[in-house]
């Protein structure tokens, strides 16, 4: 489970000791994202070395965060208290970018 300020955000069917009382329909955010030239630089010179790219991986990661923030924040304008069965996809736009989406079901809870 994963709590953003006050919203619960989990990949389950339910909270743990609450009961749904409303389905408030689908919560969504996403965010695209370019690779930067300084860390494509770097990445290039890591890949024929072997290993991770962290240049990426930190990409990625902070890429998810905004999605997942922005699937919150429309949560809260559904009046959600919570997000169930989130799942996170991504896709690429166009050469060098990607896409993040997350979604959920938002939930008013007992």
């Amino acid at each position: 489970m994963y709590n953003v300020d006050i919203m619960t955000i989990t990949t389950t069917e339910s909270v743990s000791g609450k009961k749904t009382n409303q389905i408030l329909g689908i919560a969504r955010g996403s965010t695209v994202r370019a690779k930067h030239i300084g860390r494509d630089i770097t990445a290039s010179l890591k890949s024929m070395v072997g290993g991770e790219l962290s240049e990426y991986t930190k990409l990625q990661a902070e890429a998810r965060e905004q999605a997942l923030q922005r699937m919150t924040q429309d949560a809260e304008r559904l009046g959600a208290d919570a997000v169930i069965n989130v799942c996170l996809a991504t896709s690429v736009v166009a050469q060098g970018a990607a896409e993040i989406l997350a979604y959920g079901t938002p939930v008013k809870l007992n």
